[in-house]
Formats: structure tokens, sequence, C-alpha cells
């Protein structure tokens, strides 16, 4: 057989067929980019001289298939404290980054033929994994304040196997209040509707309101498998450490994966996580104060854009405008990369993400201030 003769696997294909996941090029020499997905900051000190010190006490050999004993044991410390309720061994599992968290528990759920409802627009990774599943997608379109609309909720999730979704939003930077985490836990247990809650970005929230997370409300208990990772709170994007935390017979079906596929993550980076998760609430803090001033400076900017419309970002690190041009998303982030500013195309995160952009305000203040300012010019261009 030749080269010529290769054709990759049908669930390598079902992905290429379906795939919104855009890679744009390298920014090079004058090009502004606010389409990154991780914080500018570096990994704080702590952490990093965690795993210096871990390589040199010999932890340079295979951890435990689940996790380092001592980082779950922290890990399940921190879920019991936000739900109220004990974290027994074997519900914990310590995976390559987020990433890898959602593929094993996507995989280890999804069947082919199984309908998997996912909100629209949200992060594109979770409709490849449905799709490389062989399951189908089904996309809920969000309302105008890119919050559920929770009639629409409780309908679609009728006959649905799984409601993935990430709070606070990506690409949306909303955060769903109590009353839609509670709408869901109440639609997904009449439907008997599993759920992988990805919450991210959940040391991200720039609201009054408190952050509910699904481990805060007693009904997602026996269904629901928490994603959490490392990179964004702790900025450790870099080093490939997350979370699954769930029922027993779940987190031994998504460590069947997460074993078969990646193995046990890397034991000096889950010292050096353990370290993070003990001793680092105070740098979360200070990135988030820096996070909320970048926050302001780009939501100041987008709203001197007649071309925009912006509601008001709630939590993680993303402004998500509608812009009134009538050009496809797609296109529109070439013309802008020729202004010399990058951004994401909002079709990338589903359907109804066209017509909007996707900006990071995880870069410099310098940064946010000429891209928000190319970004005018560009538009104002294209009228």
């Amino acid at each position: 057989m030749s080269v010529s003769d290769f054709k990759a696997a049908e669930a390598v294909l079902r992905i290429e067929r379906s795939s919104l996941r855009v890679q744009q090029p390298a920014s090079t020499g004058d090009m502004i980019s606010l389409a990154m997905g991780e914080p500018d900051f570096a990994t704080p000190a702590r952490i990093v001289q965690a795993a210096v010190d871990a390589l040199n006490d010999g932890y340079t050999h295979y951890a435990p298939l689940l996790g380092d004993k001592a980082l779950c044991q922290a890990l399940a410390e921190e879920v019991a404290a936000q739900s109220g309720n004990p974290v027994a061994d074997g519900e914990i599992l310590v995976t390559h980054g987020g990433t890898a968290g959602l593929a094993a528990a996507i995989l280890s759920m999804v069947n082919p033929g199984d309908r998997v409802v996912i909100p629209d627009p949200t992060y594109s990774l979770y409709a490849d994994l449905v799709n490389m599943a062989g399951g189908i997608c089904v996309p809920m379109p969000c309302q105008a304040d890119l919050h559920w609309d929770l009639t629409r909720l409780g309908q679609v999730l009728e006959g649905a196997k799984l409601f993935i979704f990430c709070n606070p939003g990506n690409p949306t930077g909303i955060v769903h209040r109590r009353d839609e985490i509670e709408a869901l836990a109440k639609w997904a247990a009449l439907h008997d509707t599993r759920v992988i809650a990805d919450e991210a970005y959940s040391d991200l929230v720039f609201t009054d309101r408190p952050f509910t997370s699904v481990l805060q409300v007693p009904e997602f208990r026996g269904r629901t498998l928490y994603c959490q990772t490392f990179s964004k709170s702790f900025a450790m994007t870099g080093w490939r450490v997350g979370y699954l935390a769930g029922p027993s017979a779940m987190i031994k079906a998504a460590a069947r994966v997460h074993n078969t596929v990646n193995g046990s993550v890397n034991s000096a980076v889950q010292r050096a996580a353990l370290v993070a998760i003990r001793e680092c609430k105070d740098d979360v803090k200070r990135m988030y104060d820096i996070y909320r001033e970048r926050r302001q400076l780009m939501m100041n900017g987008l709203r001197s854009i007649p071309e925009l419309a912006l509601n008001e970002p709630e939590g993680a690190f993303y402004c998500f405008p509608s812009y009134s041009l009538p050009i496809p998303a797609i296109d529109m982030v070439a013309l802008l990369r020729e202004q010399g500013i990058a951004v994401r195309p909002g079709s990338e995160f589903g359907a109804a993400g066209e017509g909007y952009l996707r900006l990071s305000y995880a870069a410099s203040s310098e940064a946010i201030s000429e891209g928000v300012r190319r970004l005018k010019r560009g538009l104002a261009g294209l009228k």
C-alpha cells in the first residue's frame, strides 16, 4: 500500500468534516493578537520552584494512574469544600490538562448515535470530541444576552444522553446565574441526562452575584463530571494538568480512556500543582485584579466603536461583541489581520456565533489599547 492510498480513520474524518476550529497563522512582526486563549502571565515562581524541587527529589518516575496521592487528596478537599460533601477515593482523576479531561469524559460516555446537547456558541472542542465518538451534536442557540433560554433547555434535553457546557463561558464571557444552573439540574434529572461541567474559568468572575458551581447544587450529584484545570487560574497552560471529579463509576470509565490514551500525568508537574492549590491563592487574586482592570479597558474601547454591540462580559477573559457589517466572521477576521489585529471569528464556536468576534483581554494593557484602536480603524474602513 502506498502513502497515496492512506485514508484516515472514520473518527478523524468525522472531525474534519464538521470541525469549526480555526488554526490562525502565527502572529508576527507588528501584529497585535487579542486571539489568545491563555494568560499572558508567567507561572508564579513558587510553582516553578516546586517542579524543580520535585525533580531534584526524584519525582521522575510514573505517577499513580489516577494521580499523585497527595494532589488527589488536596483536590478532594477542594471539591468537598465547595460541595459540602466528602469526596471518596476514586472520585478524582488527574488529567493532562482540561483538554484530556474533557476527552476522557466525553469518550467514556458517548456511543455512536447518542444525542449530545451543547450551547451555541460554545467552546468548539466539545463538538469535535462528540463527533470523534460518533455522537450527534445538538446545538442549543442562546438568547440575545448569550444566557440560556430555559424553556428551550428543557425541550432539547428530552432524549439527550449528555449536556456539556462551560461556566464562565468561552467565548461569550457570560456567567450562568443560579436559576440557570438549577434549571439545568432539574431538567437533567427529569430526562436522565448526564452532565459535563467545564468550570475552567471559575476563578475569573466579575459579577456582584456569587458564582454557582455544579458542585453546590445537590441535584447534579451522581450524574455529573466536573472538569477543572490549572491552566487559567494559575497561568499554567503549558504544564498540562487538570482534573475530573465525580461519581466513582464515571471516573473509572474516564480513567480507562485517559490511561489508554495519555497514561499518568508528569510526576513533577503534579507536585507543582499541589503547591499551586495549597499555597498560591494570592497569586490567583493578583492576576484576577489585573484582569478586572484589563476587562474595563477593553469594554470601554469596544463601546466606542459604532459598528459593535457588546453584552457585558461577566467572567473568563473574553469579550464577544457582535458587529453590524454584512461580512462572514471568518472573512472579517482575515480583513482585520490586514489591519494588524488578530481576533477569533465567532463562527468558530457555533452557527449562532456568526456575526460575532471573540477578543481576549489576557493581553497587556498596551496590546489591548492598540488592538482596539486598530479594530476601530479597520471596521470604519470596511463600512
